[in-house]
């Protein structure tokens, strides 16, 4: 089956078709760094994720580019608020960002560009605007550069929207503005209001970009002037998404051949945002479950399916990925090193080239591991080995390999798992003598010294295995 994808542009699933055979070429508009992540701003991010490993998996050498503004209105707003500099909060701000994506296993793009090392390319991209007659610059010496909407019949064909329909774009003063809709590809410095450090030269005076001109200019130089995938939030495709697409286009440029567009995580109905006062901040999150299990809530949704938030649906999501984890842990225990090169199943296929069907994927995964229970209750370990090879390749596709390094230290996992495994031990044979005698309330007391300690006690057709407490 075809890996499709369904097209915000087109409004259905498409067959993927790449530009060039073999790769696949993804630009993703990633945060504003104007404070710290919560859940709500990792989903995006989650779902390209999975996006690109299955790109991967099914053969294309993939190229993922994923911006980070750090010069923006906000940003400014925010920075004075603390009385700090505003490059100084955007360089925490990523860097908390840094730490919340690897805290879930999101792999790093191919690269990361910044605005602020991008300017060069965005005023050469506002000239080739002007000299084709679809931008100006404002005339009342603000040093603002506006594109002109009217001059561009496609405006409005991503969303599918009518330029008399559209609201006035309220990025800069309006004064300025052939037509209110026209949005700010330059900001002309303001001197009252802004740092000095907080603006470039420019022919149109000191200033700095806006905000759409950013993504243009940084997925032009990267992925050229075609490419294969623009995603982003749902929330994204006005202004910021039909912007790109128009001022590109504009400049002579093909752009995106597909639009892909994530839904949100909610709160009470809401989109989850600072300014609702809802916010999740993700280390706060992963004080309640573990990463793998954060990662494991927002892929078993559909990208293009709005999440209620609740703690109660995350634990029970938790849960449910732990008995995938028991399910390996219990296999490696009959098998030894379980391989990561096994073959994922046929549904799984299906699903993932279905729009990136992940709640079937899982499904799969889930049905996949009942029959590999089965096996070890049957003591078949010939089969057992093929079936938890499957369940952590199709795991490891999601992101979700229990035994992946990014889920903390694998080396000192093992040494530390072997030093406890000697001392239990050491518990288990006075408590296996125990019960082979009948001495049940001796063997209880061994038990439960044990799950003091944060030691769970399964006793299996094999003998006790042992493992972690969840609650520790």
């Amino acid at each position: 089956m075809t890996f499709r994808l369904y097209d915000t542009a087109t409004r259905e699933v498409r067959d993927f078709v790449p530009l060039e055979e073999g790769k696949a070429g993804i630009y993703v508009c990633g945060l504003t760094v104007q404070s710290e992540p919560h859940v709500g701003h990792v989903r995006s991010a989650v779902n390209f994720d999975v996006l690109r490993r299955w790109l991967s998996h099914s053969g294309y050498a993939v190229t993922l580019i994923r911006n980070v503004t750090d010069i923006d209105d906000k940003i400014l707003a925010k920075s004075a608020e603390q009385s700090r500099p505003w490059f100084n909060l955007a360089y925490e701000m990523h860097a908390r960002l840094t730490e919340a994506l690897a805290s879930i296993n999101v792999l790093p793009p191919t690269y990361e560009p910044g605005a602020t090392g991008h300017v060069p390319e965005m005023l050469e991209l506002i000239e080739t605007l002007i000299a084709r007659g679809h931008a100006y610059a404002a005339e009342d010496g603000s040093g603002d550069v506006y594109f002109d909407v009217r001059s561009w019949p496609s405006y409005g064909e991503l969303t599918r929207q009518a330029v008399d329909d559209m609201e006035s774009a309220g990025d800069a003063d309006p004064r300025g503005k052939r037509d209110p809709r026209d949005f700010a590809l330059w900001k002309g410095h303001k001197k009252e209001t802004e740092p000095e450090s907080a603006a470039w030269p420019s022919p149109y005076g000191p200033g700095r970009p806006g905000w759409h001109i950013e993504c243009s200019a940084m997925a032009r130089k990267y992925l050229g002037p075609g490419f294969d995938i623009h995603g982003g939030g749902v929330d994204l495709r006005f202004p910021h998404h039909e912007n790109e697409q128009a001022q590109s286009r504009a400049a002579g440029q093909p752009f995106a051949s597909y639009w892909m567009h994530n839904a949100w995580i909610t709160t009470a109905g809401e989109k989850m945002s600072k300014s609702l006062g809802n916010s999740l901040l993700v280390p706060k999150v992963l004080e309640r479950v573990r990463g793998v299990e954060l990662r494991f809530y927002m892929v078993s949704a559909h990208y293009r399916s709005h999440v209620e938030f609740s703690f109660e649906a995350l634990e029970e999501a938790a849960v449910g990925y732990r008995r995938l984890e028991n399910f390996l842990e219990r296999a490696s225990a009959v098998l030894g090193e379980i391989p990561r090169t096994g073959m994922p199943c046929a549904d799984f296929v299906v699903a993932m080239d279905d729009d990136l069907g992940t709640p079937a994927a899982v499904a799969a995964i889930f049905d996949v591991a009942r029959e590999g229970n089965k096996l070890l209750e049957a003591g078949d370990s010939a089969a057992l080995r093929g079936t938890a090879a499957s369940v952590r390749a199709m795991l490891a596709v999601l992101g979700l390999d229990p035994a992946d390094p990014a889920w903390g230290s694998a080396g000192d996992d093992a040494a530390l798992t072997g030093v406890v495994d000697a001392l239990v031990a050491g518990l288990l044979a006075p408590r296996a003598e125990a019960r082979a005698a009948k001495d049940y309330a001796r063997a209880d007391v061994i038990r439960d010294q044990i799950k003091a300690a944060g030691i769970e006690v399964e006793d299996t057709p094999t003998g006790p295995k042992w493992s972690l407490s969840k609650e520790h």
